[in-house]
């Protein structure tokens, strides 16, 4: 059994999580299991639970997390198996204290548990607020442009140079409806890791840079 570093990121919308774990992922070489990524794969396919999930999707529900469960559990198998992997990163979950007590189950199966760290990106509801309806997308490859210094002034996407739009619920009731969920589902789920004694708290109102140095700092 390989004695692998797991992360799980945890923040607000608007909070940079995608970002910082693209930049985690570069340092150091880690595999990501990201639910979201996981359920549209999953919902390509033909058979019954694909077409089901489909279904949850394009509806906007909540897949169950026994199904979620299991693609975690297959994705470890794979990951438990290669033996040049280091780490993963856990992206978009848990997302109900339910689901954070199962995927506790599954770090302890393959005893990672006591090598897992929390880490929380705080940000004020203003800041969340400001970031979400002024940042924009590329229309070509869905690329997210934040807030930010260094990236609010960009005419055109940084990466393909795809035009930059708005995305469609990124509007007040949209951002509204998102803040509204994340306290009732979400909070609940840092005070569940932070009543372990496990969770890493960092300020998310700084630079991508300032933001990533913090983690890596709490993370060595």
């Amino acid at each position: 059994m390989q004695n692998k570093k797991v992360i799980i990121l945890l923040g607000p919308p608007g909070s940079g999580k995608g970002t910082q774990v693209r930049l985690l992922q570069e340092k150091f070489s880690f595999d990501c299991i990201g639910s979201g990524k996981m359920l549209r794969a999953r919902a390509k396919t033909k058979d019954f639970t694909g077409k089901k999930i489909a279904q949850y999707v394009d509806k906007g529900l909540r897949v169950p997390t026994p199904i979620i469960f299991n693609m975690w559990m297959n994705r470890m198998a794979e990951i438990e198996k290669d033996t040049k992997n280091k780490g993963f990163i856990i992206d978009g979950s848990p997302r109900e204290v339910f689901e954070a007590e199962m995927l506790g189950m599954a770090l302890e199966w393959y005893v990672w548990d006591k090598t897992k760290k929390v880490v929380y990106l705080k940000l004020s509801e203003k800041e969340i607020k400001q970031r979400l309806l002024n940042r924009r997308m590329c229309q070509k490859c869905g690329r997210l442009i934040p807030y930010l210094v260094g990236f609010k002034d960009l005419k055109k996407c940084d990466k393909c140079g795809g035009s930059l739009i708005k995305r469609a619920d990124d509007t007040e009731e949209g951002v509204k409806e998102r803040l509204a969920w994340f306290k009732r589902e979400v909070l609940p789920v840092v005070s569940y890791y932070k009543k372990k004694g496990k969770v890493i708290e960092i300020n998310g109102n700084q630079s991508i840079k300032k933001v990533f140095n913090d983690i890596l700092k709490e993370l060595k």
